[in-house]
């Protein structure tokens, strides 16, 4: 069964998703990879702000492919996030609730999101078409001159991904290869 959530994601919301979900994200959420996640963490320190609004935010770990003809974006598939372990916490802790990426993540990123009640969710890797189609509306709203790594804000509907972390720590990386282990 999918769990359809809209945006924003309030800690309410992030509270009664469980790891191994399966979810149909409709809203607003933002593309940034690493090189807008260091210059947002520079902007805030220097500034004081982030280039939009961190409550209730989700972050897709993305660098989407610029547009052809007709369309709205280019594919837009996940990237490794681990390279954003290093700002996660700092953005958890200024009210961002979820996280779009693929991969494992460190344990402070796990504290932060116990800490903070936030979620990660996983989009298919190599699935980037698909996943495109989900988005409906795409702007590039800060730091353009990083080409794909630019901040996009997106509109997705039914954008589908999977909690594979909990706002209380269940972990599909680590559950489902200990069952793993044991066959």
């Amino acid at each position: 069964m999918t769990i359809n959530v809209t945006t924003p994601l309030t800690k309410e919301k992030s509270s009664a998703l469980c790891a191994g979900d399966i979810i149909a994200i409709t809203g607003t959420i933002y593309t940034a990879r690493d090189a807008a996640h260091k210059r947002m963490l520079e902007d805030y320190e220097r500034l004081g702000y982030f280039p939009f609004d961190m409550e209730n935010a989700i972050i897709y770990y993305a660098g989407p492919s610029p547009a052809k003809p007709g369309e709205v974006i280019g594919s837009a598939g996940p990237t490794t996030s681990y390279r954003m372990d290093a700002y996660a916490p700092f953005l958890l802790d200024k009210g961002e609730t979820g996280m779009i990426g693929k991969g494992a993540r460190n344990a402070e990123v796990l504290d932060a999101m116990k800490r903070n009640g936030a979620v990660y969710f996983a989009a298919t890797g190599g699935a980037a078409a698909l996943i495109s189609s989900h988005i409906k509306k795409a702007e590039v709203i800060a730091y353009d001159d990083l080409g794909a790594e630019a901040i996009h804000k997106l509109y997705v509907e039914d954008f589908p991904c999977v909690v594979v972390v909990d706002s209380l720590g269940n972990n599909l990386y680590e559950s489902e290869k200990a069952k793993y282990r044991t066959l």
